[in-house]
C-alpha cells in the first residue's frame, strides 16, 4: 500500500511543482508585497510593513468606482446570461433537423477574437459626426435617442459593457448545457409522459434538477469570469478606463502596475488580495448553497 501511495505522489509531483511555483509561489510573493510600505520596485526596497496600502486602496476613488463596475457587471451579467443558454439550449434540443448547424452558429462568437468582437460593438453603438450607429437608427424608428452608449452616459456604457460580456460568455454556456440536457436518461422522460406530466413540470422536476451540476458549475465559472473582467471594457472603451469611468478591480491593479500612472507594485498587490478574497468569498458562499440545490443523484419524483 505504501508502494503504490508513493508511485502515486511521484505521478502527482510535476503538477504539485507546477502548481506550487506558477500559483501558490505568487500569490504568498503578492500577499507579502501588499503588506510592504512604499515598496520600490527598483531597488527592492521599502520603509515599512503595515496596512497602509489596503487603506489607501480602499479610499481611492478609482477603486471605489472599479468595485462599483465589476459587481454591476457580475450581478447583471451571470444570471442573464445563464439563464438565455438555459433557454436557448433547451430550444435546441428540442429542434431535430439543422441542431448541430445551430449549435455552430451559437458557438461562433466564443472562437470570435474578443478585440474584434468589441470593433463591431463600437461600429454598432457608437455615435460619431459621421453617424449615430446601429443601433441608434433602430431607436429611431421607436422615436427614441439617439444615445452616445460608448462615451455618453454612465448607464449606457454599463449596457453596452454588459450586453458585450453577455455575448461573448453565452457561446460557452451553450454548449455546455446542450452537452448536459443531452446526457440526461430519456427514461424519466418517457415515464413523465406515461403519468400525463406537463412539459413545465418536467423541465423543473427532471431537466434542471438533473442538469443543475452543469448550471452551478456555469454560475460559479461565470463568477470569478467576471470579476476577473478587464478585456471586454478595453475593448469597448480603450484602454484609459479611469477616464471612461468604465475601470474594473483587474483593470485598476493592471493600472497601478503599468498604467500611465502606474509603477506602484504594493497598492497592485493589496488590490488583488481584496479581489482574491471577494471572490473567495462568493465562492464559498455559491458552495454552500449548491448543497441544497444542487442534486448529483436521481431527479426528484
Amino acid at each position: 500500500m505504501e508502494k503504490k501511495s508513493f508511485k502515486a505522489w511521484l505521478y502527482l509531483l510535476p503538477a504539485i511543482l507546477f502548481l506550487g511555483f506558477f500559483l501558490v509561489y505568487p500569490l504568498i510573493d503578492v500577499f507579502i508585497y501588499s503588506f510592504e510600505e512604499g515598496y520600490n520596485s527598483a531597488s527592492q526596497t521599502y520603509y515599512g510593513v503595515g496596512w497602509y496600502n489596503y487603506s489607501y486602496v480602499l479610499h481611492d476613488p478609482y477603486f471605489l468606482q472599479a468595485i462599483k463596475n465589476t459587481f454591476l457587471l457580475v450581478i447583471i451579467t451571470v444570471p442573464l446570461s445563464t439563464l438565455l443558454a438555459l433557454l436557448i439550449s433547451a430550444a435546441l434540443s428540442s429542434i431535430r433537423p439543422l441542431r448541430q448547424a445551430f449549435q455552430t452558429i451559437y458557438f461562433l462568437p466564443y472562437v470570435t477574437n474578443t478585440l474584434a468582437v468589441g470593433l463591431v460593438f463600437m461600429i454598432l453603438f457608437k455615435k460619431t459626426p459621421y453617424t449615430d450607429g446601429l443601433i441608434n437608427l433602430m431607436l429611431a424608428w421607436f422615436g427614441a435617442g439617439p444615445v452616445d452608449f460608448i462615451d455618453g452616459p454612465y448607464w449606457a456604457k454599463m449596457f453596452v459593457l454588459c450586453f458585450y460580456t453577455i455575448w461573448v460568455v453565452m457561446p460557452f454556456k451553450i454548449l455546455i448545457l446542450t452537452g448536459a440536457l443531452a446526457s440526461v436518461d430519456q427514461s424519466y422522460y418517457n415515464a413523465a409522459r406515461v403519468d400525463g406530466t406537463s412539459r413545465f413540470r418536467i423541465f423543473m422536476r427532471i431537466t434542471l434538477p438533473m442538469i443543475s451540476p452543469m448550471i452551478f458549475y456555469l454560475v460559479i465559472t461565470g463568477f470569478i469570469g467576471a470579476f476577473k473582467s478587464y478585456s471586454d471594457a478595453v475593448a469597448l472603451f480603450g484602454t484609459n478606463l479611469n477616464a471612461a469611468g468604465m475601470n474594473t478591480i483587474v483593470g485598476y491593479v493592471y493600472d497601478m502596475l503599468y498604467g500611465e500612472g502606474g509603477g506602484y507594485p504594493s497598492y497592485a498587490s493589496a488590490a488583488a488580495i481584496l479581489l482574491f478574497i471577494i471572490v473567495l468569498t462568493i465562492t464559498c458562499i455559491n458552495l454552500l448553497v449548491s448543497r441544497r440545490k444542487v442534486f448529483y443523484g436521481k431527479a426528484n419524483n
